[in-house]
């Protein structure tokens, strides 16, 4: 017998969403939403406070470094993540190639954002 009609999809109790994620992102949109700010952003933006190194937290953030450096510092993080993933890629194959282009993708994205944030904010001002 020819079943016409797909199985509907199956709904597992545990839920791969994660509610503090999800709770995480809901704060940062309303912060952002509900931000006035004439100028950068960037510039309103405290310098970092040491961050100490432990079991949950595997290194130390050197503290006064401005918003911009941070930025940068991350940008570079992330281009590094892209090649190495990009090299990983080509040695792996099925699933696992699938699930690493995913991954790729999203640190391709993250540096985006955090590069055109970086570009939005040295632009000289019109006026």
């Amino acid at each position: 017998m020819k079943k016409i009609v797909p199985d509907p999809p199956v709904l597992h109790p545990s839920s791969r969403r994660n509610p503090d994620h999800d709770l995480a992102n809901e704060v940062v949109r309303h912060a952002l939403a509900n931000t006035c700010v004439n100028g950068s952003l960037i510039a309103t933006l405290q310098p970092t406070v040491a961050g100490p190194a432990g079991p949950d937290n595997p290194f130390a953030v050197r503290p006064g470094i401005t918003a911009e450096e941070a930025l940068i510092h991350v940008s570079m993080l992330l281009k590094s993540a892209e090649e190495v993933s990009d090299e990983i890629t080509e040695h792996a194959s099925g699933i696992e190639r699938g699930l690493i282009w995913s991954l790729v993708h999203s640190v391709e994205m993250a540096r985006g954002v955090v590069d055109a944030l970086l570009d939005g904010n040295r632009r000289a001002p019109l006026g």
